[in-house]
C-alpha cells in the first residue's frame, strides 16, 4: 500500500475506488504496477474490459486527463471535454441543449454522463453510434458544433509543446504523435472513471444502514425500474423506447438525428429508442433525457405516471405505465439519492 500511495501522488488523482478491507487492487501490468480500480461487487460486473490495442496505464490515464481538461484541443482554445463534462456534474454539464461549443450553436442533444463506461458494451452516444471509446471521442473532438478541431492542427499543437511531446512518447513509444493516440489516452482517463461508492454502494457492503423510507423506495425501485436499470451499473446497457414522443421528425440535414437507434440500425423495433443512462448520481445529473427536456425527477416520474405516449416500439414494461403515490414518489427520490457518489465526485 505504500507503493501504492507513490504512485497516486505521481499521477495527482486516485484510482482506487472503495473495496472491502479484504480485496486488494487487482495488477494489470506487473512491469509498471498500474493499478486498477477494484471493482465492488454491488457492480455485479466481472474484470475490467479495456481493448488490447489501447491497455491502460498510469502515464496513459494522466496524459489522457491533461487533455480532457485542456481546452487548446479545439478550434477557438475555449472548449475542453469538461466544459461539457464537469466532474462536479457527475461529467454532465446541468444543460438540456448546450450553446457552449465552438460555433455557440445549439446542440440536439443533452451531455450524458461518462462513468463507468468500460462494460458499456452495446455502444456509446445516445443513439450507440460509437463503437468504443476510441470511436467516440473524435466525434466532440471535431464536431463544428462542438470542439471543432482540425486534427491536423491540433497535432501540430501537441507537437510544439515539450511536455506533451515527452508524455505521448512515454505512453506510446512512438516519435511523432498521431491523432489516434490523442483519442486513445482520453478513453484511458474515461475508463478510469468509475463511480462505485454511494451510500446504496456502503449498504450492500453491509457498511451503512438505509433509512425506512430509503428502504422503501428501493423496494419501489425494484418493482418498477430494475428492468430497464438493472442493479449494479443501473442500466441494461441497451436502447428503449420510454414514450417519450409518438411521431419522429427525419429533417434530411440532421440525418435522422431524432430516430433514436434506428439512425444507427434501420432496425424498425429501434424507433425512438436510446440509450438507457445509469441512475448512479442521478441527482446530479439533471435535465434529464436524450434531449434534456424534464427538468426534475418529479417531472420524470410524472411522465412515467401519466405521460408515455404510447407507440409501437414502447418498452413493453412501460405499456401502463408506472402508477406512484406521493408517498412513494418521495420514497423513490429518496433511494435515487443513495446513488450520489460524493467520494466519486471528489476525486476529479
Amino acid at each position: 500500500m505504500e507503493k501504492l500511495s507513490k504512485l497516486l501522488l505521481i499521477i495527482g488523482f486516485t484510482l482506487i475506488w472503495a473495496c472491502s478491507s479484504d480485496e486488494e487492487p487487482m495488477i494489470l501490468d506487473p512491469e509498471i504496477h498500474y493499478y486498477i480500480p477494484a471493482v465492488s461487487p454491488t457492480l455485479q460486473v466481472a474484470g475490467f474490459p479495456q481493448p488490447d490495442r489501447n491497455m491502460i496505464s498510469e502515464e496513459g490515464v494522466a496524459l489522457g486527463r491533461k487533455l480532457f481538461f485542456d481546452p487548446k484541443l479545439s478550434a477557438n482554445s475555449r472548449v475542453s471535454c469538461a466544459t461539457c463534462h464537469s466532474p462536479a456534474l457527475a461529467f454532465t454539464d446541468g444543460l438540456a441543449l448546450a450553446k457552449h461549443g465552438v460555433s455557440g450553436k445549439e446542440l440536439h442533444r443533452t451531455s450524458p454522463p461518462i462513468f463507468n463506461l468500460a462494460w458499456q458494451s452495446e455502444g456509446l452516444f445516445w443513439d450507440g453510434g460509437a463503437h468504443d471509446l476510441e470511436s467516440l471521442n473524435f466525434g466532440p473532438l471535431t464536431h463544428p458544433d462542438e470542439m471543432g478541431a482540425d486534427l491536423n492542427e491540433l497535432v501540430a499543437y501537441l507537437e510544439s509543446d515539450p511536455e506533451y511531446k515527452k508524455h505521448f512518447n512515454l505512453v506510446f513509444g512512438e516519435e511523432e504523435i498521431q491523432s489516434a493516440q490523442v483519442s486513445r489516452a482520453i478513453s484511458q482517463y474515461v475508463r478510469s472513471l468509475i463511480s462505485q461508492d454511494s451510500k446504496y454502494d456502503r449498504w450492500k457492503r453491509s457498511e451503512e444502514v438505509l433509512s425506512d423510507l430509503e428502504l422503501k423506495g428501493y423496494q419501489l425501485y425494484q418493482k418498477n425500474c430494475s428492468s430497464c436499470h438493472q442493479e449494479g451499473l443501473f442500466t441494461d446497457r441497451s436502447f428503449d423506447n420510454n414514450g417519450l414522443d409518438k411521431a419522429y421528425p427525419d429533417p434530411p440535414e440532421l440525418e435522422g438525428l431524432f430516430l433514436g437507434r434506428y439512425r444507427i440500425s434501420s432496425n424498425p423495433k429501434d424507433l425512438g429508442a436510446y440509450k438507457t443512462p445509469t441512475l448512479r448520481n442521478i441527482s446530479l445529473t439533471a435535465p434529464y433525457m436524450h434531449d434534456g427536456r424534464f427538468e426534475t425527477l418529479d417531472e420524470v416520474l410524472n411522465h412515467y405516471q401519466n405521460g408515455i405516449q404510447i407507440n409501437e416500439t414502447l418498452a413493453p414494461e412501460l405499456s401502463e405505465g408506472i402508477a406512484l403515490n406521493t408517498s412513494e414518489k418521495e420514497a423513490l427520490k429518496a433511494f435515487l439519492r443513495t446513488l450520489t457518489d460524493s467520494v466519486f465526485l471528489q476525486k476529479h
